[in-house]
């Protein structure tokens, strides 16, 4: 490495007084191997406003302690042919005045083996709604338990490339979830990003779905790139990668194969894309979305840190996503796909 000392040379053995040879003789400076620098506590030009660690723990319930959000939960798995790292954590300002996390992860399997599928569910509570941190769980509860029940035909769905089945029914999953968490407004109080990953290793698709606002980016040969649905797209259209991208903005369709039809609620984002060995594929909430959006050293860092070859720890990973920039103070919640 540029700058570190050259190894020590390794002299002859020299005879003693005996004529036996003596040990080797080593001159110079000793060398030793550097560490790996250690992870940031920020990037940008100025410190963040807020202390890098928790300080004051939410209001407690003595009678509703199953109430409690954690500071921070991390999930890990591999599959196929990807390693998948997820991590929520509340952000800086709620950590300072002692609020609670309004993001809330699930991560779940069904199924066995090849037949398995993944969800990956992220969820945002309203700021302004009352126990926001509870719509945000529920949104991943029930989102849940709907793909539970149609894990089989999605698998079915996604081996075959039966990419408008799994719209239209991803869609009314997805409407009847957020139809029961309407606020006084009518708006749903919590937003939902989701990813579905077969375990299959042959079956390469991987499907984003979901409604309300985050991040969907993908980081390729170094570079990244945001892929997240940003407007409507004709029937059969394409993107420059072969990977479909399809958005409906609230237009009900008609029943599909997998739940009743529900009244259409925030607009509804779908893509499904085939994954290359190499990719990195991130979804996140907004609390990672802006400032990644914002911030190119966030997005140096982040893309020289997982542009290697093998997925980082989970401690790794926790340390990345949590890395701060000023002015970006919310909750974080990300999910990484790594792609051999």
């Amino acid at each position: 490495m540029p700058g570190w000392p050259a190894p020590p040379a390794e002299q002859p053995p020299e005879p003693d007084d005996t004529g036996a040879p003596r040990g080797p003789v080593v001159t110079g400076v000793a060398h030793f191997t550097p560490a790996a620098p250690p992870t940031p506590d920020y990037v940008g030009s100025r410190p963040p406003t807020y202390a890098p660690e928790p300080t004051a723990l939410p209001a407690a319930d003595p009678e509703d302690l199953g109430d409690l959000v954690p500071d921070t939960v991390l999930e890990g798995a591999r599959y196929g042919a990807y390693t998948l790292r997820a991590v929520s954590l509340r952000g800086d300002s709620a950590r300072y005045r002692g609020e609670t996390r309004r993001d809330a992860l699930l991560v779940a399997r069904f199924g066995a083996g090849e037949q398995a599928l993944v969800l990956v569910a992220m969820a945002t509570g309203a700021r302004a709604a009352p126990g926001a941190h509870r719509a945000a769980a529920e949104a991943c509860r029930w989102i849940g338990q709907a793909v539970g029940r149609s894990h089989e035909r999605l698998v079915e769905d996604l081996r075959a490339g039966r990419r408008g089945d799994l719209k239209s029914g991803l869609n009314r999953l997805t409407d009847r979830t957020l139809g029961k968490l309407r606020g006084a407004s009518g708006e749903p109080t919590a937003s939902l990003r989701c990813l579905l990953l077969p375990a299959d290793p042959d079956c390469r698709t991987r499907v984003f779905f979901g409604a309300g606002e985050g991040g969907l980016f993908r980081l390729r040969d170094g570079e990244w790139r945001s892929i997240e649905p940003a407007g409507p797209a004709a029937p059969g259209e394409g993107t420059p990668d072969a990977d479909r991208l399809t958005m409906d903005l609230g237009i009900p369709v008609p029943p599909g194969p997998y739940e009743p039809a529900e009244p259409a609620q925030l607009p509804f984002r779908f893509r499904a894309a085939i994954a290359r060995p190499g990719d990195v594929l991130m979804m996140c909430t907004s609390g990672l979305a802006d400032p990644l959006r914002g911030e190119a050293s966030l997005r140096a860092f982040l893309g020289h840190r997982w542009s290697r070859a093998a997925a980082p720890g989970l401690a790794g990973f926790l340390a990345d996503v949590r890395t701060r920039v000023k002015g970006y103070a919310d909750d974080r919640t990300a999910a990484t796909v790594w792609e051999a």
